[in-house]
């Protein structure tokens, strides 16, 4: 069989495993069977990042009935307002377009491994089909052994400070960024970029994680990082310092970190304290890490730390940003 129209039969294939069958209502239809009003379900579907269809389009399956239904029948979510909830289906939508985007060709990849390792006297699209459906359960359950781990940690931190959604929580956040890497970048092969970026993901995760702290996100040649208390936020900050300087070909890293206040919202991080861990990143010489007034305070005296204080800087938002620079004590 050409390998186009096994594509082709793996794409069928996979739609329906992945959608529950297939797609056989319209939004109307949605609407009238999960009671949720068409505009609403149209926002939410929109948030969720998947395009507007026309109302009478053919686009839907029972999966999306059940999974509007069940959002929908969440008390938190039911006794907000349809703001509250496109919000929320907007942070969820884009945590999961960004790891669709990434896995789509592994999963594609697999099941063909899988259609063509079967038994050639079984019929391709009864191997496809299967093949489809064993991948389909391995990715599911790994996903949702991760999620689990995740979210008992972050439910753990979320108990020990009270916190509730939209919550203000006192962190120690930071940043880390690559030095010189928007010129790296018009001289790397994109093979080059990849293993850069793989190894300056994996050391500051590893540093940030080992360290009690949590990856807040990766935008490119930046790490965003919390932790829960300065110590602990100093203790990455060196860690980072020192992983990179291990890693052959690695660009210097600025790192920088502030604490306070924060307003935490849908896994993110917002507030003065995050704008001036960014001001100080942007600031600090490569190889040094900066800190800001509170951290320098909470720090002082501590064992591990050496902290110098440093003239007064004005960045973008602040006339006046005292950075402190952060050394281990020894």
């Amino acid at each position: 069989m050409p390998d186009a129209e096994m594509t082709e039969l793996v794409q069928r294939s996979v739609e329906e495993a992945l959608l529950g069958g297939p797609r056989r209502y319209t939004r109307t239809q949605v609407a009238e069977q999960s009671g949720v009003p068409e505009t609403e379900s149209r926002r939410l579907w929109t948030a969720l990042g998947f395009p507007a269809n026309e109302d009478n389009e053919v686009d839907y399956t029972q999966l999306d009935i059940t999974a509007v239904t069940n959002f929908r029948s969440m008390k938190v979510v039911a006794d907000s307002d349809i703001r509250q909830q496109a919000a929320a289906a907007r942070t969820i939508g884009q945590g999961m377009a960004r790891l669709a985007e990434w896995q789509a060709d592994l999963v594609l990849a697999e099941i063909k491994a899988r259609a063509v390792a079967a038994d050639p006297a079984i019929p391709l699209d009864e191997r496809i089909r299967t093949a489809t459906e064993s991948t389909m359960a391995s990715i599911e359950q790994l996903q949702s052994y991760v999620w689990r781990r995740h979210l008992a940690a972050a439910a753990a931190r979320a108990i020990d400070a009270e916190a509730g959604e939209d919550s203000m929580r006192t962190l120690a956040v930071g940043f880390a960024d690559m030095v010189g890497f928007t010129r790296l970048t018009r001289h790397l092969h994109p093979d080059e970029l990849s293993t850069l970026l793989e190894a300056f993901e994996s050391t500051t995760t590893s540093a940030i994680t080992d360290n009690g702290g949590w990856v807040i996100k990766n935008v490119g040649d930046e790490v965003m990082f919390a932790a829960e208390t300065a110590a602990d936020a100093a203790r990455i900050s060196l860690a980072i310092q020192e992983s990179t300087m291990l890693v052959g070909g690695t660009p210097e890293l600025r790192v920088a970190f502030a604490y306070g206040e924060v307003l935490q919202r849908f896994g993110d991080l917002y507030g003065s304290v995050v704008n001036i861990a960014a001001r100080l990143t942007g600031v600090a010489r490569p190889g040094n890490i900066l800190i800001d007034d509170a951290a320098a305070e909470a720090l002082d005296g501590h064992p591990e730390f050496a902290i110098r204080h440093l003239r007064s800087v004005r960045v973008r938002g602040f006339n006046r940003l005292r950075p402190h620079r952060l050394r281990p004590a020894s």
